[in-house]
């Protein structure tokens, strides 16, 4: 596996052996800038072997190979399409960081264009930079901890070379940042079988064992103390009880919450007794996804000490079926006194998060956002790669989409009408679990709508589809992804810390 090591370059590392140095170029670039740094090259040159330009994932590229300060230089021009996008350096530095590990470069050097070629595509240039160093940092993610097979690991210094005095800041606040991403894919990645409601509990304490975040932790006994009847329900079929975990960080002197997380944290979800089919049941194991991502979003804004408090929540328990399971038809009377039928126990992240909720509207924060694996309708609906935004508030949402649109982590906000209500009344409690087959991600957000204090900015983002492995990106092709912690880190850092560093 691999090892990144990020850098700003300095001159130094072209005097090792390994080394390979990356120029990117757009297509509109004056011909006379190209040809110069090619100049540049001839007397390092001992004997020449260039390649045809070739068309190759958007770009044209040419290697100049056989020079004493470089291994290899790798030109690369870049066509502005369709295809280029704010994602355009994060998955393709990526490939190429990730493409060394079976050979033997050991240093690699970006020399990406200045920030005024690519103005029309990137609102600042940190969030240009960053693009660039998140994505040689994806690069060194595996999740190889249970092969038996001695793993070698191999060191890869990655440099930027680029004019900009904060380059060293931003590469230290995104290798933090990433820090947190690759907790919270180490979380989706374990099996159920490692992370069950009360080692998940043990393993966000370990991890945040110095950082100043406090993090309380309700037993079974005291979820039933505390009356929540949602996951206490569906926790009672799994001989693993369930948690409510609550982690409060203080990033500045105020009393006041800026902003609640709340996190769906079902450590496997077999359906319960309204059991899933077999086939790819093991993804399963990565229905706590919404609780890591919580937790992953606390810990980078505690790394980075932003300045904003941030209280998270969460509903922890396994769905299992049992003698002692949730069963169709019941009633389950949740903390706010809101009671719910039972009409299919494989819906049971919203009966847990109903608690969850409910919990951090009586703390009055300034805003709410929950993270759920809900629905396979929202997968249905837009597809792998893309998360629902469900929200109350239009200035919330437009916020979440402009920090999606920044981190290419996409949203996509969906209808909150109050017609969807209708397909999850019921006759015999204040709400079903269930609204019928039709606008089923919808529904469930519905659902959820109604544990939230409306008075409260919340938004609930249904990260089903992207959360999971797919091969649309090189950093999301083999493992759980960690989808949403950069997406709402962003946010934060936008909407939360700059407003309170001003004051």
């Amino acid at each position: 596996m691999l090892k990144i090591n990020a850098f700003k370059y300095t001159g130094s590392a072209g005097t090792s052996a390994n080394t390979i140095y990356v120029k990117y170029f757009f297509s509109d670039s004056p011909a006379e800038e190209v040809e110069m740094f090619c100049s540049s090259l001839q007397p390092y040159i001992k004997s020449e072997e260039v390649t045809k330009l070739s068309a190759k994932g958007g770009s044209l590229q040419r290697k100049v190979y056989g020079i004493k300060v470089f291994d290899e230089v790798l030109i690369t021009v870049i066509k502005k399409s369709k295809t280029f996008d704010r994602d355009y350096f994060r998955n393709g530095i990526c490939g190429l960081v990730g493409g060394t590990e079976k050979n033997e470069v050991q240093n690699i050097i970006i020399e990406p264009s200045p920030f005024a070629s690519v103005k029309d595509t990137f609102d600042r240039e940190e969030d240009y930079l960053n693009s660039i160093i998140e994505g040689a940092l994806y690069a060194g993610y595996k999740f190889d901890k249970y092969k038996s097979a001695d793993k070698e690991v191999k060191e890869v210094n990655v440099y930027i070379s680029y004019e900009n005095a904060a380059i060293e800041k931003l590469i230290s606040s995104r290798e933090r940042l990433m820090t947190a991403v690759r907790f919270v894919r180490d979380l989706e990645n374990e099996p159920a079988n490692v992370v069950f409601p009360a080692s998940l509990a043990a393993m966000i304490m370990s991890t945040f064992e110095g950082t100043g975040i406090n993090i309380t932790v309700y037993d079974e006994k005291k979820i039933e103390e505390e009356k929540m009847g949602g996951l206490t329900a569906v926790g009672k079929g799994s001989v693993n009880p369930p948690r409510f975990i609550i982690m409060e960080y203080k990033g500045r002197s105020a009393d006041d919450t800026d902003l609640a997380l709340v996190g769906k944290g079902i450590t496997f979800d077999t359906g319960g007794i309204s059991l899933k089919p077999a086939a790819d049941m093991w993804l399963m194991k990565a229905d706590m996804s919404g609780a890591a991502v919580t937790a992953g979003i606390i810990y980078a804004a505690a790394l980075n000490k932003l300045p904003v408090n941030i209280t998270g929540v969460i509903a922890a328990a396994e769905n299992m079926p049992s003698g002692n399971a949730l069963k169709p038809g019941d009633i389950v009377t949740t903390s706010s006194g809101k009671t719910i039928e039972v009409d299919n126990t494989d819906a049971e992240g919203r009966i847990v998060l109903a608690d969850a909720l409910h919990y951090v509207s009586k703390l009055k924060p300034g805003h709410i956002i929950d993270f759920a694996t809900l629905t396979g309708a929202c997968v249905v609906a837009l597809g792998e790669f893309t998360a629902g935004l469900f929200s109350n508030d239009d200035s919330l949402a437009l916020g979440l989409l402009h920090s999606s649109s920044v981190t290419h982590e996409r949203l996509w906000r969906m209808p909150m009408w109050e017609d969807y209500n209708k397909q999850i009344e019921s006759e015999v409690a204040d709400v079903k679990n269930l609204g019928g087959r039709w606008g089923g991600a919808i529904t469930a957000a519905k659902f959820l709508e109604k544990w939230v204090d409306e008075d409260i900015p919340w938004a609930h983002l249904d990260i089903a589809g992207p959360s999971m492995p797919n091969k649309l990106k090189n950093y999301t092709s083999v493992y759980m992804t960690g989808f949403g912690v950069r997406l709402v880190y962003d946010f934060i850092d936008r909407e939360f810390a700059l407003k309170n560093k001003q004051q």
